[in-house]
């Protein structure tokens, strides 16, 4: 066999063995490929959270500095601002957890009248754009001659989490094993006590993962707050007034926390489903 037609066997290995290589690993360069265009923006904010800009807008790289983490209440009114979001975003989301979880249980585990509606019901904040929502939100505050504010956000924020912890719990209740409940009544458990201790932790992932769903979409919503605020400002309300005059560093420091705060809380419930699961195979 001449040199090169062992060249030209040896090129068509290689290109074979790539090939093989790319189509074993499709899936997994696509997905790397895919969360890395969606994590790309916030990995910009991140970086610029350590920016010492020049003028009032951080949008050109100068300078790495501590000092936007150190001082990240420096700019006036951002703190306000962030704990008024926080505080809405932590009762909103337990309010709207704990009647979504007692919606989702109704609607899975009883049939009554009206279940179809309420179900429609359910989902129609999610269809809806925040814009028809804010103001028809708006609409009736003003007709039950509301004070805009604290509270009014507070409302507008379950109204519209509620339906998030509905959909994440009552995924879980579908798949639920009623037998572990019957099992439990059997062995003379009352109907609250197999709640507490067989229904409960096996629903508690979703319901965790609902609470963290509604946190995050209330700490981040800007146009149904925008609506219903009167003078309230809550942290993106004020990142889009910042946003007209100058964008302060101390804007990234606070996405970027809040950002890494969310990932933590994620990487935590699945490493203590992890362990529970592997505690159960074990047992």
């Amino acid at each position: 066999m001449s040199s090169v037609a062992v060249s030209a066997q040896s090129r068509a290995n290689v290109t074979a063995g790539v090939w093989a290589f790319v189509k074993r690993h499709m899936l997994t360069v696509y997905s790397m490929l895919f969360f890395l265009y969606l994590l790309l923006p916030i990995g910009v904010v991140i970086a610029f959270s350590f920016n010492e800009p020049v003028g009032k807008f951080n949008y050109t790289w100068h300078k790495f500095t501590w000092d936007n983490w150190h001082y990240w209440n420096g700019v006036p009114g951002i703190q306000s601002a962030v704990v008024l979001s926080l505080e809405i975003a932590a009762l909103a989301s337990l309010v709207a957890t704990a009647l979504g979880t007692l919606i989702a249980l109704a609607l899975v585990r009883y049939g009554f009248r009206g279940r179809g509606l309420t179900n429609l019901l359910i989902f129609l904040p999610l269809s809806t754009p925040e814009i028809v929502m804010g103001a028809s939100l708006l609409t009736l505050f003003l007709n039950l001659n509301f004070v805009f504010g604290f509270w009014t956000i507070l409302i507008a924020h379950v109204m519209f989490c509620i339906s998030f912890a509905v959909v994440s719990v009552k995924a879980r209740l579908i798949g639920f094993d009623r037998h572990l409940e019957e099992a439990a009544m059997d062995l003379g458990a009352n109907e609250w006590v197999t709640f507490r201790k067989v229904t409960l932790p096996l629903i508690a992932p979703a319901i965790l993962a609902a609470l963290l769903l509604c946190f995050a979409v209330s700490v981040d919503d800007f146009v149904v707050t925008y609506f219903n605020s009167g003078s309230a400002v809550t942290f993106p309300l004020f990142v889009w007034g910042a946003a007209r005059i100058g964008a302060p560093p101390q804007v990234n420091v606070i996405g970027s926390a809040i950002f890494l705060f969310a990932v933590s809380a994620m990487l935590l419930n699945v490493l203590i489903q992890t362990r529970r699961t592997k505690g159960a195979v074990t047992e």
